[in-house]
């Protein structure tokens, strides 16, 4: 463009530049920006750029160029996240960049300005008409007063969450059950040049074109603090090729090799992830911990299997599922155990989710077996708990529907192994101070280990605690240095045990031993003798507890022991003795009171809830077990079974309380899943973007994500109402 033409328009705007002001802009003004524009346009821009202020720090021009094709102008004060959010806000409206020119000028005194011009075009179904650019400029400018307010995170979020509305809309590539990717991923080749610039190093990335790249790449440069100072976008066919002129914070380029892999590798695997952003059931979720993710990737070295690995579709599968679905699963162990992901990846699948005890406890022993202190142990032995159940939590979560038997297995033997070893261990560490307890014939008092209501009963899932029973077999000492009771003895190993099983979070393989006989003011470990007497007819246990004892099992130590307690456990519990079936019912009604706030559904405290089926099932089983019984089962589904088999319900409702519990429990699963505890129960509201992300964890919401988790909350309406049904017509038969 003729600079002379360019200062004939810019003086007779009437800006206040003085002659030499003009021509000095002028040599500062980029070539690429001016060959794309108009000299009265790049006159406008100018005196745009002059009425910025921090009350308002963008000015924008939208011009269509022909159908579909549009040219957009951004005209704001130069941000470190500017470019970034640009991006990212574009991508969000369905347009692709499809060529341009950013670049960083100093016009008159004061700060830095961009002069950002973008040809997109829009895409697929997308539409851009009036309202939409109107909507685009709002968001615009709301997006750099909050980067005027030094609001980076709070910019990055905004967009992220448009763009989240968008990629529900762009999963043409995702298969029809949502769980994988299915189109073709293309090479992308870099090259970095320092000579071409004095100032900058120059960045060019050549590849087919992925929607919301740019956003994404330039958002991971500003997070390790690489400033973009212009770039250049150009486009033929669908190849792309953006040339970005880079450098550090202040000032330097980028010249050690090792700074160039690094950026290599976030560029490429940026590229490949984002084909996968429609799998993750919480997108922005998942954009963010990639984030994370590729500073772990930067701080490590990298090795061609590694980063080989990482690009493998099946692996870009899994890792958009897990970004994607839990805050705790990324915080919590991730980010603590990083160095032990990889291996957790490349073997999980080759595992089958339920591995069995044997083999859980042999891969244990064989880490056991390399340390001797007592701490040692302790920490070898919880950092493989915490291993094995992040592997079975990523087994799970990358299976379909359906999986729930497994998933609870594989858990329930890991607790069984976990407290099996931890018993060996602590007992062995008591040993050196107080020896062996005895009997008074010189016989070693057993002691038995009895698992409680969930690990009881085998039906352990996510974040779920481990209640504990604790029993020994009758009075005597222990023949150590130090000589002490045995009912001190056995108190000191229930805590010991207690306290050496870690729990990752509040409630998650958490120790509960609060159904002890007496509760918490009871002691820990409970002679067989105290057993008999409290879980008798005549003995202090309340209804409640009764009905808790179905789910006594023994899971380690003595089991002539254990056998004789719960032989004792039938004798009470099936006894035949009569069930207060008023004081259940103002328990439950009490519950639904105290626990489930107004206008709220707890799935598992709400009319229709789980317990209703768990409780359900246990009454009729204290009912009917002194007769049949088969139906001294731990396990609820099993118990649901053998009434329906038995005709106490009835065929079709019998399968329908059977598939109506098993849905429950799937769905409190994916609500554990992201809280990262087992007590928040509480759906969120059915047209929160939560539920939307619920919906989408449990399969239902693939592609149409409203309507799915329209089907969802319809589905938890109607399998509730039914369990609420068939609860409240037993109540109105039985009382």
């Amino acid at each position: 463009m003729d600079k002379n033409t360019l200062f004939k328009a810019i003086k007779k705007r009437h800006l206040g530049f003085e002659d030499a002001e003009i021509r000095e802009l002028l040599g500062k003004m980029d070539g690429d920006y001016l060959s794309h524009c108009e000299a009265s346009e790049v006159a406008m821009h100018i005196e745009m750029s002059q009425s910025l202020c921090p009350t308002n720090p963008l000015q924008v021009c939208l011009s269509e160029e022909g159908v579909g094709d549009f040219k957009i102008s951004v005209i704001a004060y130069d941000y470190f996240y500017a470019f970034s959010v640009i991006c990212g806000l574009i991508s969000s409206f369905g347009l692709n960049i499809e060529g341009g020119s950013v670049q960083t000028v100093s016009i008159g005194r004061g700060r830095k300005k961009i002069l950002d011009l973008f040809r997109v075009r829009v895409l697929g179904k997308s539409c851009f008409n009036a309202e939409e650019q109107t909507c685009f400029r709002r968001a615009l400018a709301h997006l750099m007063v909050l980067l005027e307010k030094g609001d980076f995170r709070g910019a990055r979020a905004n967009v992220n969450q448009k763009l989240v509305a968008y990629i529900a809309r762009m999963a043409g590539s995702i298969s029809d059950d949502g769980l994988s990717f299915q189109g073709l991923l293309f090479p992308i080749e870099i090259h970095f040049e320092n000579n071409r610039s004095p100032q900058w190093t120059v960045l060019d990335i050549y590849g087919k074109d992925t929607p919301a790249f740019l956003y994404a790449f330039s958002n991971a440069l500003a997070m390790r603090n690489i400033y973009i100072h212009k770039i250049k976008i150009t486009h033929e066919g669908d190849e792309i090729h953006d040339r970005l002129y880079i450098s550090k914070r202040h000032g330097k380029k980028i010249v050690k090799v090792s700074d160039q892999q690094a950026l290599q590798v976030a560029a490429v695997l940026i590229k490949q992830f984002i084909h996968f952003l429609p799998l993750a059931p919480d997108p922005m979720m998942a954009m963010t911990h990639f984030d994370q993710f590729l500073d772990k990737i930067l701080e490590m070295r990298q090795s061609q299997p590694l980063i080989g690995f990482l690009q493998q579709q099946e692996t870009l599968n899994l890792l958009a599922r897990l970004f994607g679905t839990s805050n705790f699963l990324w915080e919590d162990f991730l980010r603590v155990r990083f160095d032990t992901l990889f291996p957790i990846l490349a073997r999980y699948k080759s595992q089958a989710l339920a591995t069995g005890q044997t083999q859980m406890r042999q891969a244990m022993q064989r880490r056991l077996r390399k340390v001797r202190a007592f701490e040692e142990k302790r920490k070898v032995l919880n950092d493989y708990k915490d291993e094995e159940m992040f592997r079975i939590d990523l087994r799970h979560l990358h299976e379909p529907r359906g999986r729930l038997k497994a998933f609870s297995e594989a858990l329930s033997d890991l607790a069984e192994v976990i407290v099996a070893a931890t018993y060996r261990i602590c007992k062995t560490h008591l040993k050196e101070k107080y020896g062996t307890p005895r009997l008074k014939n010189g016989k070693t008092v057993p002691f038995s280990i009895f698992g409680f209501g969930k690990l009881g009963g085998r039906e352990l899932g996510y974040a779920s605690d481990i209640e504990l029973l604790f029993v020994y077999g009758d009075k005597g000492t222990t023949d150590g240095p130090e000589v002490i009771d045995a009912s001190f003895y056995f108190e000191k190993l229930s805590q010991e045990m207690t306290r050496f099983i870690d729990a990752r979070q509040a409630g998650i393989f958490e120790v509960d031993t609060r159904l002890r006989p007496y509760g918490t003011s009871g002691a820990f470990a409970t002679s067989f003798q105290q057993f008999k007497r409290y879980y008798s007819e005549n003995g202090q246990a309340a209804p409640f507890e009764r009905q808790a004892l179905i789910k006594l099992r023994l899971i380690a130590g003595s089991r002539a022991l254990g056998r004789l307690c719960e032989k004792a456990r039938d004798d009470f519990v099936y006894s035949g003795a009569p069930w207060d079936m008023d004081v259940a019912f103002d328990l439950r009604q009490q519950q639904m009171a105290e626990l489930v706030p107004k206008g709220r559904v707890n799935v598992k405290y709400s009319q229709g809830g789980i317990v209703d089926v768990e409780y359900l099932a246990q009454y009729l089983q204290i009912k009917h077990g002194r007769e049949i019984k088969v139906l001294r089962t731990v396990s609820t589904l099993k118990a649901l079974k053998v009434l329906s088999k038995h005709q106490i319900l009835s065929g079709e409702r019998g399968k329908a309380l059977q598939k109506n519990y098993l849905f429950l429990r799937t769905l409190i699963d994916a609500m554990r899943m992201v809280r990262g505890n087992a007590r928040d129960l509480l759906l969120p509201a059915s047209d929160s973007e939560e539920f939307i992300f619920l919906a989408r964890r449990m399969a239902y919401a693939k592609k149409d994500w409203r309507a799915g988790s329209m089907r969802l909350s319809e589905e938890i309406v109607m399998r509730m109402s039914e369990i609420h049904q068939q609860y409240q017509s037993f109540f109105d038969l039985s009382r």
